[in-house]
C-alpha cells in the first residue's frame, strides 16, 4: 500500500510549487481581466489571490494540529468545534453584513452534529481518530455552500419580488408564510450542485474520497462504499441546511439592514 501511495501521489517539491503558483496566476488573471465581480472592480481577483494563498498556510498549518490532535480526545473535539464556528462564521457573512449573520450556525450545526455523533455511537467512526476529521469536513462544507447558496438566493428574491410579500400579507397571509412563498423555490435550488455531483459521479466526476482511497492503495469497491455514502450524507445534510435557511429567512432571523 506504501509503494502504490508513493508512486501516485503528487510530490511535495519545487515543481508542484511552481505549478500551483502559475495556477493561481491563472485564476487571478482571468478574475482581472474578465472583471469577475459584482461591480466590474478587481475585487474577485483580489479574493482569489487572498483564497489560494490562505489555504497554503492554512492546511500547512491544520496537517501539524491534525496529526497530534487526532491521538488526544479533547483537542480533537476542540478542533471539529472550530471548523463549525469558522464554518458559521464564512457563511453567515457572504449572506448579510450585520449582526444576524450568525444564524447561520443553525443550518450548518444541526444537520451534521446528529450524524457525526451518530456515526461515533455506532463504531462507524472512533474518537480519537484521523478518519472523523475528512468526514466532518466534508459534511460541514457541504453545510455550508447549501446556507450560503440558500441564503442569498432567498434574500435577493425577498428583496426583489417583495410587491408580492406585501401582496400575500394584504390577503391575509401570516408574515413568515408569505416570505416562504417567495423564497422557498428560488433558495431550493442550493441542491443543485450536491443533486448534480451525485447523479453524475462516476460517469462525469470522481469525487475526493474516491480518488484519495484510490492513491491511498484501497480497492476500488470500497473506495466506491465510502463516496456513495458521502454523497448521501452530503444529500441530507444540505437538504436540511437549505430548509432550516429558509425558515429562518422566512421569520426574519436572517436578514439584511
Amino acid at each position: 500500500m506504501r509503494h502504490l501511495a508513493a508512486d501516485t501521489l503528487l510530490p511535495v517539491n519545487t515543481t508542484l510549487a511552481v505549478a500551483l503558483a502559475v495556477l493561481l496566476l491563472a485564476a487571478t488573471a482571468v478574475a482581472a481581466v474578465f472583471r469577475l465581480s459584482p461591480d466590474e472592480s478587481y475585487g474577485r481577483a483580489r479574493e482569489v489571490v487572498t483564497a489560494g494563498v490562505r489555504a497554503a498556510l492554512q492546511l500547512a498549518a491544520v496537517s501539524l494540529v491534525i496529526g497530534w490532535a487526532v491521538h488526544h480526545t479533547a483537542a480533537l473535539i476542540g478542533f471539529l468545534f472550530l471548523m463549525l464556528a469558522v464554518a458559521t462564521r464564512t457563511a453567515g457573512r457572504r449572506i448579510t453584513p450585520n449582526g444576524t449573520w450568525w444564524w447561520a450556525a443553525l443550518p450548518i450545526a444541526v444537520p451534521v452534529v446528529p450524524v457525526i455523533a451518530a456515526l461515533v455511537l455506532t463504531g462507524l467512526l472512533t474518537v480519537p481518530g484521523i478518519a472523523v476529521v475528512p468526514v466532518t469536513g466534508i459534511l460541514i462544507g457541504g453545510a455550508l455552500t447549501a446556507t450560503v447558496l440558500a441564503g442569498r438566493r432567498a434574500l435577493d428574491e425577498v428583496a426583489g419580488r417583495f410587491g408580492e410579500v406585501e401582496a400575500a400579507l394584504s390577503l391575509g397571509f401570516l408574515d413568515r408564510d408569505a416570505h416562504l412563498e417567495v423564497a422557498r423555490g428560488a433558495a431550493s435550488d442550493a441542491l443543485l450542485p450536491a443533486l448534480d455531483q451525485t447523479r453524475t459521479v462516476g460517469l462525469v466526476t470522481l469525487p475526493g474520497a474516491f480518488v484519495g482511497m484510490l492513491l491511498a492503495g484501497a480497492s476500488p469497491v470500497l473506495a466506491g462504499t465510502v463516496q456513495v455514502f458521502v454523497l448521501i450524507a452530503l444529500l441530507a445534510v444540505e437538504a436540511l441546511s437549505v430548509a432550516l435557511t429558509v425558515e429562518l429567512v422566512a421569520r426574519r432571523r436572517l436578514h439584511r439592514s
